[in-house]
């Protein structure tokens, strides 16, 4: 017969052995019923309420509840843990307390599994350091040839009214097929993006199962597509050899001990870089644009340092290309970049999972407890922001940012996981807005305040109308 002793050894040693999986020791609802919050509507909990509005979702949550609230939704409870103080304890992660693989599982695994955000520890440590390859100076001076050439090139066509979210979104998806995988726009890159586009759709799919007709089975038969075709590429590059691009050095990338990266664990780093770089930097030139367009004294302070840095456009008024060496010096563009981030987070959110259980804000958290922190609510906090609404890059002069929480602003995540294309990210923006401020001015409609859904990217719901006159 167990005895109290018995029961308590046995909780001990669950404590002792964390969870493996994200279906395995979820807390049950009296393990959490002294933190406070809110369990919804029967069977679907707050979803709806969630999906309908996030951030004021969250807001009424912090208002009712404080900062750490337990909150029943997709399917089972998660704990939130909100603010700067917030992001360090999870992110920075000191303690190894939380998991990045068993936050994101849920929902990246069947499309996305592996990839680098869904990594934890020594494996994601020993991953990462082989990737960063990619993102040394040789490869990044190939990336910012291509990406002159090709935004110039494309943007060249934009003048006059046009809706920009998708216009940017096929621009960054045809320079992927260079500066990600090193072949030349046309048929074969347009496949490769037609089964990415269904991968990524299906990631926040309602329907989680590949069942005929659903998102979720075009996006699995893509995932099918883009397996064989980096399969293929891998084993060819390591033959033949490569190029500059990132496949190329991911195919041929070796860990601390000189052996390759599997093929296998290749081709999900490459699919997971597609979907993290593609997608979020579609989101965030976008609001880019956007903000600069409503704050027409930023975008000639922006045009004015472009211009001092490149020479300005040539004798036949074509813009001069941004140089790798100069990309540092534009301040003001990345100050501008920084800020619509803050005000826009293209990742607004972030999960984890509680492999330990920890004491945070006065409470006990229990192993194998989802957690998240929100990273809109801090960007937006008047706790470290003044004014957070208003569109002002002079938050991020050195002065500033060094008197600010460091985990206030955290777009790029932080810690061990911090995105590891972050500095591909700057320069992919500062030369989208070099070739666009040397030749337009940005304009929208007096008063245009368009609709933006909130999650799972933020994007404008009616494309973002905007007009670039030739100067």
């Amino acid at each position: 017969m167990a005895t109290l002793a018995d029961t308590n050894a046995a909780a001990e040693e669950a404590q002792k052995t964390p969870p493996s999986h994200w279906t395995e020791g979820n807390p049950e609802p009296k393990d959490l019923a002294h933190i406070p919050g809110d369990a919804g509507w029967p069977v679907v909990g707050n979803t709806f309420k969630m999906l309908a509005d996030p951030h004021a979702f969250t807001s009424n949550m912090v208002e009712t509840h404080g900062r750490v609230y337990k909150n029943r939704a997709f399917g089972g409870w998660n704990v939130a843990l909100v603010g700067a103080e917030a992001n360090e304890l999870v992110l920075f992660n000191k303690e190894k307390i939380f998991s990045s693989e068993q936050g994101w599982g849920p929902v990246l695994d069947q499309l996305f599994p592996r990839g680098l955000m869904l990594l934890d520890f020594d494996h994601h440590r020993i991953d990462r350091r082989a990737l960063s390859i990619a993102f040394k100076p040789g490869p990044m001076r190939h990336y910012s040839g291509a990406l002159n050439n090709g935004m110039s090139a494309e943007v060249a066509r934009w003048a006059g009214k046009m809706e920009f979210y998708p216009a940017i979104k096929k621009l960054t998806l045809d320079l992927a097929a260079d500066s990600f995988i090193g072949i030349e726009w046309g048929p074969e890159a347009d496949k490769i993006n037609e089964a990415f586009v269904d991968m990524v759709q299906a990631s926040v799919a309602p329907i989680r199962s590949p069942l005929p007709f659903t998102k979720m089975k075009k996006g699995v038969d893509g995932r099918a597509f883009l397996v064989d075709y980096f399969t293929k590429e891998t084993h060819r590059r390591r033959a033949e050899g490569g190029g500059q691009d990132m496949f190329s050095q991911f195919a041929t990338a070796t860990r601390e001990d000189g052996s390759l990266l599997p093929v296998d664990e290749v081709v999900d780093h490459m699919n997971f870089l597609m979907m993290a770089a593609h997608d979020t930097i579609t989101s965030s030139a976008t609001s880019l644009v956007y903000l600069l367009a409503k704050n027409p004294e930023w975008q000639a302070k922006l045009r004015d340092e472009i211009v001092a840095v490149t020479g300005g456009p040539d004798g036949s008024c074509e813009p001069r290309p941004l140089d790798y060496d100069d990309m540092g010096k534009l301040e003001l563009t990345e100050m501008a970049f920084k800020e619509s981030l803050r005000i826009m987070p293209p990742v607004p959110s972030m999960p984890r999972r509680a492999l330990k259980s920890f004491d945070y804000g006065g409470y006990h958290i229990p192993a194998g407890t989802p957690v998240g922190i929100n990273v809109y609510w801090t960007h937006h906090s008047t706790d470290y922001w003044d004014d957070p609404y208003t569109f002002d890059p002079m938050r991020f002069t050195p002065d500033q940012v060094k008197a600010r929480h460091k985990y206030a602003w955290v777009p790029f995540g932080g810690g061990a996981h911090m995105c590891l294309g972050l500095h591909f990210a700057y320069m992919q923006v500062k030369v989208l807005i070099a070739q666009i401020l040397q030749r337009y001015e940005i304009v929208v409609e007096e008063g245009y305040d368009p609709d933006w859904q909130a999650w799972p990217i933020p994007q404008p719901k009616d494309g973002l109308k905007v007009e670039f006159k030739p100067l």
